[in-house]
């Protein structure tokens, strides 16, 4: 079954869009960053710096089509295998020429 991102977005509400996983991460970065410069807080500066590029790596993650990578991962795959078949069968091709002279 392909993966419609259109249909998906178009079905989410703005509230659950607003309300998303990300977004909540997001806000938490945003507070922890503040509240560690606010109240001069060496590991919240760092958990908030840490947080907020893990959100958008979070939905580079969640956005990309896996099923279309795994496709290609195994075309791939299989490329590399019938290339290394035919090089070991033309070595054995070779062998045997060399062999029998």
């Amino acid at each position: 079954m392909p993966h419609n991102t259109q249909n998906e977005i178009q079905k989410a509400s703005l509230i659950g869009r607003i309300l998303s996983i990300e977004a909540f991460l997001l806000l938490m970065g945003i507070a922890t960053l503040t509240y560690g410069i606010a109240n001069d807080m060496v590991m919240s500066i760092f958990w908030g710096c840490v947080i907020i590029p893990g959100v958008f790596i979070l939905h580079q993650v969640r956005k990309r089509d896996w099923t279309k990578h795994w496709q290609e991962m195994e075309a791939e795959h299989k490329m590399r295998e019938e290339f290394e078949n035919q090089r070991r069968a033309a070595a054995e091709e070779a062998r045997k020429n060399t062999d029998g002279k």
